[in-house]
């Protein structure tokens, strides 16, 4: 088997998964971008354990751990996402930053406990 066929392969998932996380905004399209990037990255170590024909076959050990941790990234990411979608309304990644921007300037100057104030 040539080692050529998967390398371009993994490329053209990555290039389309990195495509996706820096142009989209939709926050789960984000997190199946991330999927595609690591399947890429499982494909190349698939390839290149067959290709060195490992006896130990550690690409693929290496592989069904990377799914093991992509499964758990994909369950927590899609919690958080559907989290943040009930108490905001939108999942969308540039209404989220800004929302932490303008509540973050608020802090700065925190206004005087009235409450305290008339108690006392």
């Amino acid at each position: 088997m040539h080692l050529v066929y998967p390398a371009v392969l993994a490329v053209l998932l990555f290039c389309t998964g990195l495509y996706g996380v820096l142009a989209r905004r939709n926050a789960i399209l984000v997190l199946m971008s991330v999927e595609l990037m690591l399947n890429a990255v499982n494909l190349n170590l698939v390839a290149f354990d067959v290709w060195l024909r490992d006896t130990l076959h550690t690409g693929q050990a290496l592989t069904l751990f990377t799914i093991a941790i992509a499964a758990a990234e994909i369950g927590i990411g899609l919690a958080i996402v559907l989290l943040v979608y009930r108490n905001r309304g939108s999942s969308d990644i540039d209404r989220l930053r800004d929302l932490a921007e303008q509540a973050g300037a608020g802090d700065e100057d925190p206004q005087p406990d009235t409450t305290a104030e008339a108690a006392a």
